[in-house]
């Protein structure tokens, strides 16, 4: 540790040195040289903290040394308007970038690896109230998420379940407009028979004030276990959860809060529509397995809403959650952390569930993040806040100004088109210093993305995912700096399905950008091919807009939807099972399982099953001994590796069906972690760029097949889940009406 910071305090001097040092541009080129050679020599021990900093340092020796030189030699004169005005925004957004940089390597010097520490007695475990609030959700979906929470392993006497329902509100249910008053009331007493059936407590305040917040509050009045768990209505629990994250509270009495991160059981729009979901890291791997590991370190990881476990007395000092801002769990987090209290991140994915279908949906949900986490920078200044320390403040600040994201990708995405259309000179460099300066920064910042992110994030992936969110994000950050308390709550739209392929409704200024920077393109090489003199400048420019036109044909493959086959996502198992009718016995693998059927195949004896007959029989598997069964009907038999799997529906779902759901799909951490494990492989940088471009050629031709409508499929209909059977009165919760065909059951996810 002492060698380390010694090591801190000498790269310090270093930097500063060498920031105000001349050099020639040979000299520069050497100093380049040598930087990207001890920090890829730093990159050889990954998990040594010296190794680890000696990577940051020399990182940050060429970031300075670029930093320098672009503010001193590349900015267009003042007496030049035209130049310098759009000049001087690009500067912003690259320094913008490098502030980013810096924060960047703050928070991940050094990530935490935590393991939950041994329970030593039963009797010393808390109560728990673990919190599912519901504002629109479907109750097939809240059955499976309330099962799950009931499977937790925990005393049943120290457990109690509550479904907090914002959707059947005394305020809807009394509605002035007949038809909200009637959806309210039957949805009202719909989940009120559903959770008596289950076992759990059934809550509805008077008025939707605040949102998820006051929802919150309201369950805090009246409950009243030590700790609060709170998961989504779409967050379905492993067996384990409690297990894993309830004994740090006995640790350390000042503990607020144990987060665990978010594991998806479908594909996010990019994930679907270029179909990587199975082989690629998703999207929030990323945040949950390296940033948040990075902010444990300073006492700054924040509750993400869900998956969570807080503890009551440290809430109450607050009182309770916090709903300023329109992302409550961050603010919470904030609040507490100001108070002295502590936080723990537990890197193990302990729930499973759904991310949005459609990119409309996508964006919604982002659109809520940035302007929630920009009215927390405004309205909280987290920078300034007391009672936080200089880590808090820097992680805090460094979390929210991400959400600055649009205004640089977007600068970095049109400001080519200046020069190539007008020759607005807004980048003053010739090719020779723009290799020495800024190539070499930029293969610095390629190789730090691959160092720190490679497991959990593929080459251009990133620019990616920030560009198609770009394009709708700046709207929603401009409506928040003029009006920081106007953005309000909005339920995230998730088990959407799509019959069809087709565009997204948002899909037009996608194609606008694209075929600007197409037309930019094609200009540019004429431009290089017929002046006499053709700049170096030109040369650069033309190979950064040619860039940008990958990212840019790419992201019209996210924006060109692939129809959504699937009610209930899946979850893929390995489990022996029995499957009975009348005296005849077969043996099974249950292959994956979801809230509406499972797949199994058959080892040794195969029967004759028609899969459009109407065969039905009864699944049972095992635990602790016990024998827990469920009937199943036959949906459909495809073929997997010459061998056959049989798909099977539930023809009836009664609380007991969905707790035998929770069994088979969420028994075993493991089984989340093992998908999770396979996808984080590393990709270099040639095969990384070599993917993207065919992606890049790939989906603008197919996003385009769309536009002129070659591409699409026909509507297919399929059965329907099965209704919701609920005690005491055999109500019946109708299934939703069917859309489209699911392989196994025809059933789809919701949430």
């Amino acid at each position: 540790m002492m060698c380390t910071k010694w090591l801190a305090l000498l790269a310090g001097f270093l930097g500063l040195t060498l920031l105000w040092l001349p050099l020639s541009l040979q000299a520069q080129l050497v100093l380049s040289l040598a930087a990207l050679g001890m920090m890829f020599f730093g990159m050889t021990r990954q998990d040594n903290a010296v190794f680890r900093l000696i990577t940051f340092i020399f990182c940050g020796v060429l970031a300075l040394r670029y930093a320098f030189w672009r503010t001193t030699e590349t900015l267009p004169a003042f007496s030049e308007p035209l130049n310098f005005i759009p000049g001087l925004l690009l500067y912003i957004a690259e320094m913008y970038c490098l502030v980013m940089l810096a924060i960047s390597f703050f928070m991940l010097a050094d990530p935490l690896k935590r393991v939950a520490p041994k329970v030593r007695s039963l009797e010393e475990l808390p109560t728990v109230d673990v919190f599912i609030p519901t504002y629109n959700e479907d109750p097939e979906l809240l059955a499976a998420t309330l099962a799950a929470a009931k499977s937790m392993i925990y005393p049943r006497e120290k457990l109690s379940v509550w479904l907090l329902d914002d959707g059947g509100t005394e305020a809807k249910r009394t509605h002035k407009d007949p038809v909200v008053a009637l959806a309210a009331t039957r949805r009202h007493e719909q989940l009120k028979a559903l959770c008596k059936s289950m076992g759990v407590h059934y809550h509805a305040r008077k008025k939707n004030d605040h949102a998820k917040a006051g929802n919150l509050n309201d369950g805090l009045r009246v409950s009243k276990a030590e700790l609060v768990v709170v998961f989504d209505a779409d967050h379905a629990p492993v067996r384990e959860f409690l297990k894993e994250t309830v004994s740090f509270f006995k640790e350390d009495p000042k503990l607020f809060l144990v987060q665990t991160p978010h594991y998806f059981l479908n594909p996010d729009p990019l994930e679907k529509n270029l179909r990587t979901f199975h082989a690629m890291p998703s999207e929030n791997e990323m945040f949950y397995s390296v940033l948040q590991r990075g902010l444990d370190k300073w006492n700054a990881s924040f509750f993400c809403g869900s998956a969570a476990v807080l503890r009551r007395k440290a809430l109450d000092t607050v009182g309770g959650f916090s709903g300023q801002s329109i992302t409550e769990d961050c603010e919470t987090a904030l609040s507490l952390h100001a108070r002295g209290w502590h936080s723990i991140y537990v890197d193990k994915p302990l729930i499973a569930g759904l991310q949005p279908e459609t990119f409309v949906a996508f964006i919604g949900q982002r659109a809520r993040w940035c302007q929630g986490m920009l009215q927390i920078f405004i309205l909280n200044r987290p920078f300034l806040a007391k009672g936080l320390t200089m880590g808090q403040r820097i992680c805090y600040a460094g979390i929210n100004l991400f959400w600055l994201f649009p205004l640089s990708r977007l600068a970095f995405m049109l400001s080519p088109l200046l020069y190539i259309f007008f020759s607005l000179e807004i980048y003053q460099a010739n090719i020779q210093e723009f290799g020495v300066y800024a190539l070499t920064y930029l293969i610095a910042s390629f190789a730090m993305q691959s160092y720190l992110y490679g497991k959990v994030r593929w080459p251009w992936v990133s620019e990616l995912y920030e560009y198609i969110q770009s394009v709708m994000l700046v709207g929603s950050i401009v409506s928040v700096i003029r009006n920081p308390r106007k953005p309000t709550f909005n339920v995230t739209a998730k088990g959407q399905t799509l019959d069809s392929n087709g565009l997204s409704p948002i899909a037009v200024p996608y194609f606008v950008i694209f075929f600007v920077l197409l037309a930019a393109a094609v200009y540019s090489v004429w431009r290089l091919a017929t002046e006499p003199v053709a700049s170096d400048l030109l040369m650069i420019v033309a190979i950064w807009n040619l860039i940008n036109l990958g990212v840019a044909g790419a992201g019209l493959g996210v924006v060109a939807e692939r129809r959504e086959l699937r009610r209930n996502q899946r979850l893929p198992i390995r489990r022996h099972g029995l499957l009975r009718q009348g005296q005849r016995t077969w043996t099974v693998i249950l292959v994956d399982a979801s809230s509406g059927g499972v797949s199994v195949l058959f080892p040794e004896h195969e029967p004759d099953i028609d899969p459009d007959s109407d065969w039905s029989g009864e699944i049972e598997v095992r635990r602790g001994g016990r024998a827990v069964s469920f009937p199943v009907a036959i949906r459909s038999v495809r073929q997997c590796d010459g061998t056959n799997v049989f798909g099977f529906a539930y023809p009836q779902r009664r609380p007991e069906t969905f707790m035998a759901i929770a069994e088979i799909m969420y028994s075993d951490q493991a089984v989340l972690q093992e998908r999770i494990s396979r996808r984080q492989v590393r990709l270099d940088i040639v095969r990384g760029t070599l993917r993207f471009a065919r992606w890049s050629v790939v989906e603008s031709f197919r996003a385009t097949a769309y536009l002129f409508g070659f591409g699409r499929s026909g509507k297919i209909v399929s059965h329907a889940d099965a209704p919701i059977v609920v005690k005491p009165n055999n109500a019946q919760i109708p299934a939703r009406t069917p859309a489209v065909t699911a392989p196994v059951g025809g059933v789809r996810s919701h949430a």
